[in-house]
């Protein structure tokens, strides 16, 4: 299998050289005594943009080969190899498309980086809410009529944001949305980050790539065997500016990229390849039935599986719950007694993201497993881990006040009950998954500060100042 990238740093490393060159631990041979043993593979391949290795802001001989194969493999005009994660890649499609003031048709459950592009570019969001999936949970996905209704109704929206799967694995086919979209000369930009796999086909969801989306951004790192930071975009449309994207994302992504980083970015999109070419998604596919199986066979546990006709799960994301009132956070407790380290956990369930290759030994983890789950500690509550909207609250909400005018607003720091009326100054953000609770220049109600009250007291893990954890938020000074 063809790893131009890597092999152009293989032979490299090969020739012996002499480093009067950045990094400074020159190949590994300056570095401290007691991480030497670790770190020594990996320093020799930590170089930079020497001859014959390529540059990833003008890449003109490996790199653009190994971008090159993967735009192949995922059959794109253009893929680009990221090396600060699917966040830069996010923030480039936005602000490659939308402009001060633009409208944007955005999905409310997007990753924080799609809100934060939203707000570096200064277009006014259009939050389109998505569906609650009734056995999960957890918000899922937009409904094709609420697309189609947001579209109607904001016909010179610069672009259409979609995050797809959620990240528990659930996935829907978006070629209807696409195809309306594009009707009125719309681009649809998808988050998938934890879809990269999608494309070998068998049991997994349809990639975007192949309902016709016109930029798509994977974290590689997420299930294929790259390097953390390690993401894909991918270009396949007509109405994107390419020159437009490629200057974003050389403005915004490191100046001194990571070639392991790079290299691994090669190697996953071959090892996807090998895959596909050796037919051997059949036989993981089997493994991970017998992980299922195991996981049935434990009496005080259950998978969960979504009855959303339109959706599909991706095999690779297995939540499982309690049986007996247990939450996720005791589940997760449990598990890392046994050394078995989760996704994710929230206040009902535990995520676990399974690896795209023969899981037997993960099976026979499972069956080592030598005590039984816990009793519950604390009351669940099955919807207090999400957003629920007001009652009063329509399916698409523009932001109330832009952008650009929250920017000149004095902020100040208040306790929870007195920032009612107000707009927040900032991002509420449980993590993971990255999903802001409360954004930043949405309008703080009653109703939000009793769930994020619930939301504290159930275990999850905020991200955000220290001033969240003592009952204040920082809100814009703007009259009620």
């Amino acid at each position: 299998m063809e790893t131009p990238l890597f092999s152009a740093l293989m032979q490299h490393v090969k020739s012996n050289p002499l480093s009067l060159h950045v990094p400074g631990h020159k190949n590994g041979t300056v570095f401290m005594k007691e991480a030497e043993q670790i770190y020594k593979g990996i320093l020799p391949f930590d170089v930079t943009e020497l001859t014959g290795l390529d540059d990833l802001h003008d890449p003109k001989e490996a790199i653009a080969k190994a971008q090159q194969l993967a735009a192949v493999l995922y059959n794109v005009q253009s893929t680009y190899f990221l090396v600060n994660g699917s966040t830069v890649g996010n923030l480039a499609m936005i602000l490659a498309c939308c402009n001060e003031g633009d409208e944007v048709l955005v999905q409310r459950n997007s990753h924080k980086s799609i809100i934060n592009g939203i707000y570096l570019a200064g277009a006014r969001p259009i939050f389109l809410s998505p569906k609650v999936d009734e056995m999960y949970q957890v918000p899922s996905y937009v409904e094709l009529e609420t697309v189609k209704e947001a579209i109607e109704c904001y016909p010179m929206a610069k672009a259409l944001i979609l995050t797809n799967p959620n990240y528990y694995g659930l996935s829907i086919d978006l070629t209807e949305m696409i195809k309306f979209a594009h009707s009125f000369h719309i681009p649809v930009l998808v988050d998938e980050a934890h879809g990269a796999h999608y494309i070998a086909g068998g049991q997994f969801p349809v990639s975007s790539i192949e309902a016709g989306a016109d930029i798509v951004v994977h974290s590689a790192h997420k299930s294929l065997p790259a390097m953390t930071m390690g993401s894909y975009l991918h270009l396949n449309s007509e109405l994107v500016d390419k020159e437009k994207l490629h200057f974003y994302l050389s403005l915004l992504q490191s100046s001194s990229p990571s070639y392991p980083i790079m290299a691994s970015l090669d190697l996953a999109r071959a090892y996807l390849e090998n895959i596909m070419k050796e037919e051997k998604l059949p036989e993981i596919l089997k493994s991970i039935e017998m992980v299922e199986q195991q996981i049935n066979s434990m009496e005080e546990i259950e998978i969960v599986h979504s009855i959303d006709k339109l959706v599909s799960t991706d095999p690779l994301k297995m939540t499982i719950r309690s049986r007996n009132n247990v939450t996720g956070f005791e589940l997760q407790d449990f598990f890392e007694s046994q050394s078995i380290y989760a996704e994710l956990a929230d206040p009902t369930k535990l995520l676990f993201m399974l690896p795209l290759h023969d899981t037997t030994s993960i099976t026979n983890k499972l069956k080592a497993i030598n005590k039984g789950v816990p009793n519950p500690s604390r009351p669940i509550h099955a919807k207090q881990h999400i957003r629920m909207e007001d009652s009063q609250t329509n399916s698409i909400q523009p932001l109330e006040v832009s952008y650009s005018y929250l920017k000149v607003c004095e902020k100040k720091v208040v306790a929870f009950e007195e920032a009612v009326g107000f707009y927040s100054a900032e991002s509420i953000i449980p993590y993971p998954p990255g999903i802001p609770f409360l954004m930043m220049g949405e309008k703080v109600t009653a109703n939000l500060i009793i769930q994020l009250k619930n939301l504290m007291k159930s275990g999850v893990k905020i991200q955000g100042d220290n001033h969240i954890q003592q009952g204040r938020i920082t809100i814009y000074m703007k009259s009620r």
